[in-house]
């Protein structure tokens, strides 16, 4: 009885330690499990945000890029404007200071005229007076 109850005793021993060191296992299975879940969801995060922050980066470039693409397009075009506008001023500038200046070698050329024939006419009665 001694024996058998010794027996036993160290059976359920053994039977004790190989549920610890199951168990030992099981809890560092499940740790390790844990810790690469965690590990790989960390991974996926930072993978995430980094994309998005890199789309966010490029999105604004992108952006940046076609208004100073519009600005200069508005730039050119309003340039090109104005240059055509001054031309067609230069342009009507100068007919208008050819066409004054045409007017006044006009009436300068028909005062002379004038005053010539007046002269000439004057000149014809002072003679014609004096003939007479």
């Amino acid at each position: 009885m001694y024996m058998e109850t010794e027996t036993r005793i160290k059976r359920e021993g053994k039977e004790r330690r190989v549920v610890v060191v199951v168990v030992v296992v099981v809890v560092a299975v499940v740790v390790v499990v844990v810790v690469v879940v965690v590990v790989v969801v960390v991974v996926v995060v930072v993978v995430v945000v980094v994309v998005v922050v890199i789309e966010v980066v490029v999105v604004v470039v992108v952006i940046v890029v076609v208004e100073v693409v519009i600005i200069l397009v508005i730039v050119v075009v309003v340039v090109v404007v104005v240059v055509k506008v001054v031309r067609v001023v230069v342009v009507v500038v100068v007919v208008v200071v050819v066409v004054v200046v045409v007017v006044v070698v006009v009436v300068v050329v028909v005062v002379v005229v004038v005053v010539v024939v007046v002269v000439l006419v004057e000149v014809v009665v002072v003679v014609v007076e004096a003939s007479v």
